[in-house]
């Protein structure tokens, strides 16, 4: 790599704080960052206790999370008002991931899910996101939901249960054993907040409707003195001081079965960051730099690990809170962090009055508006593949395993695509198109073409990309035939691109046109299809196999090689 192509490379992670200061950077721009950073941490104050508690560890963790990796992920990141911090979509794997190996498990796992989007970063993986299949995300996005649903029901009833099993069905189960535990004031103060929050998203739809709604409850529960579980009894007081560097027990010797989990945390990180860089962009008019947030979003994972946090991303809502907050720059997700940092170095002896029911609340409504039912139900109109490839990663998530519903959702989704591909691909001995380059002829003159082929010949044209899903199209080209002939032209103009199983198919084809004593002719070939055959060896053979550059240069040596065809065999009769 030279030293232009260094520089250009290194552009890419440049985060935007330094674009932003070199640019300049004022006092007015400080104080909007200011009082967009404090808007934002009013709402992931209760967002970020309530997604630790829910994802089975006590709530200084997900402020951990939010303190360490949100500072990161804003000052190193790639896009100018990105939010960071714990969000629900690692919900369902975390709280596996802690019941099967401690926390010391999701530390090795956060911190490998770290080390793996620092090195999709520097791949320049990050525009690959882009292609992710929508049904994929929205099955997936929409499973989470659920799962994050049914695991609030404890809290929210009130349940006496020593724990929640890990799996969808043996929790309902277990919800329906215990049912007639259910503790009335428990009830009441997740409806009480549940409405708040509905009724604050409609009629001031600015404030703070989950921090409101938390001191609401909580006030109430205390001077009713209700009998409420609250974090104060089940994890003890919130730590007052700052989150120090913490190395617990990681359990190295589990690497390769935390690996799965790992890249789920590392695939969910990468997607769910990138996405809400999308919808920042949309409403700011900017443009994020995608590889550049991958690997701040690795470092972030890497820190939030060390100082005993949880996996960390972009949040798409609390970003969007952030812009209509007026932020504009990275300084206000920075500012963000450390308003929560200030927050629980005072409010933490306040914290553990909050009821659990409450916090439960806050939950089923996050789940509502990540489960995005009518966007659900628009796709279920979509044609048979993608409702399969959405209810599919559906069900896999609710039912097993979010890893498992990602790679079969991705697997499938990659099979409708290459059946698609493959209807796409047309192989006919009909002339078509209009005329390109001089390879294809004009659409009124197809009847006549066929009739321009001397005795002999027979002409195929090929429409589409020839990759492994069409390429069996080949196969059974030649058994179209009652004589076979004594030259084939293959038409390769409209074929825009061609894989190793492409070429592959063109061998085969080859060598059962030799095996007949057929001379292959190949016409228009792109640049692309060229390169790539010409890599691959297939090279001209002398009475066998042709390229030219178009199909008039075809029928010209078609009727050469017949010609002299027909004067061998006279030479051979006389």
């Amino acid at each position: 790599m030279d030293a232009r192509a260094a520089r250009k490379y290194a552009q890419l992670f440049v985060p935007k704080l330094f674009t932003v200061l070199r640019g300049g950077y004022g006092w007015n721009d400080l104080r909007a960052d200011t009082v967009a950073g404090l808007t934002v941490a009013i709402v992931a104050l209760p967002l970020a206790m309530a997604l630790a508690i829910a994802s089975g560890t006590s709530p200084e963790k997900g402020l951990y999370t939010a303190i360490i990796a949100g500072f990161l992920i804003s000052a190193l990141g790639g896009s100018r008002v990105q939010i960071g911090g714990p969000t629900a979509a690692f919900i369902p794997v975390v709280f596996v991931v802690i019941q099967k190996f401690g926390f010391g498990g999701l530390i090795l796992c956060t911190l490998l899910a770290g080390l793996m989007l620092i090195g999709a970063g520097l791949l320049r993986l990050g525009t690959l996101m882009k292609y992710m299949p929508q049904p994929v995300i929205t099955g997936f996005t929409a499973g989470i939901a659920v799962s994050i649903f049914s695991s609030q029901v404890k809290d929210v009833l009130g349940l006496t249960m020593a724990s929640v099993p890990a799996d969808f069905l043996e929790r309902w189960t277990a919800y329906a054993e215990h049912l007639p535990s259910t503790q009335p004031t428990a009830v009441a103060i997740a409806l009480i907040s549940l409405a708040v929050i509905v009724v604050l998203r409609r009629w001031r739809p600015n404030w703070p409707g989950f921090l409101i709604a938390l001191v609401i409850s909580t006030a109430l529960s205390v001077s009713l003195a209700w009998p409420a579980e609250t974090i104060g009894s089940r994890f003890g007081g919130l730590p007052s001081s700052l989150p120090i560097f913490a190395f617990p027990h990681i359990p190295f010797e589990r690497t390769r079965e935390l690996l799965p989990s790992s890249f789920t945390i590392a695939f969910l990180a990468g997607v769910e960051s990138l996405l809400s860089a999308v919808v920042a962009d949309g409403m700011i008019g900017g443009r994020h730099r995608s590889n550049g947030e991958l690997v701040a979003q690795g470092v972030a994972n890497i820190g939030s690990a060390l100082f005993g946090g949880l996996p960390a991303t972009g949040a798409i809502a609390r970003t969007a809170t952030n812009v209509r907050a007026g932020g504009r720059s990275p300084v206000a997700g920075m500012m963000h962090a450390v308003f929560l940092l200030l927050f629980m170095l005072v409010l933490a002896p306040l914290m553990k009055f909050v009821p659990l029911a409450a916090l439960g609340a806050v939950l089923l409504v996050v789940a509502w508006n990540m489960s995005e039912v009518e966007h659900f139900r628009h796709t279920l109109s979509a044609p048979k593949g993608d409702r399969l490839v959405l209810l599919l990663t559906f069900g896999l998530t609710v039912f097993f395993d979010l890893t498992l519903a990602i790679e079969v959702g991705l697997v499938v989704a990659t099979f409708v695509f290459m059946f698609r591909m493959a209807e796409v691909v047309e192989v006919n001995s009909g002339i078509h198109l209009l005329d390109e380059n001089g390879d294809e002829r004009a659409a009124g003159d197809d009847a006549t073409q066929r009739e321009r082929l001397p005795p002999g010949v027979e002409v195929f044209q090929i429409s589409g990309p020839l990759f492994f899903g069409a390429a069996n199209r080949l196969d059974d080209l030649l058994d179209q035939f009652r004589l076979p002939p004594k030259v084939f032209i293959l038409r390769m103009r409209l074929v825009p691109i061609i894989d190793a199983s492409g070429v592959h198919a063109l061998q085969t084809l080859l060598a059962r046109c030799r095996r007949r004593g057929i001379v292959l002719i190949v016409s228009g070939l792109q640049p692309q299809p060229k390169r790539v055959i010409q890599q691959m060896a297939l090279n001209p053979s002398e009475g066998a196999l042709y390229f030219v550059n178009d199909y008039e240069a075809a029928l010209a040596l078609s009727r050469q090689l017949v010609d002299a065809t027909v004067t061998i065999a006279e030479v051979k009769t006389e």
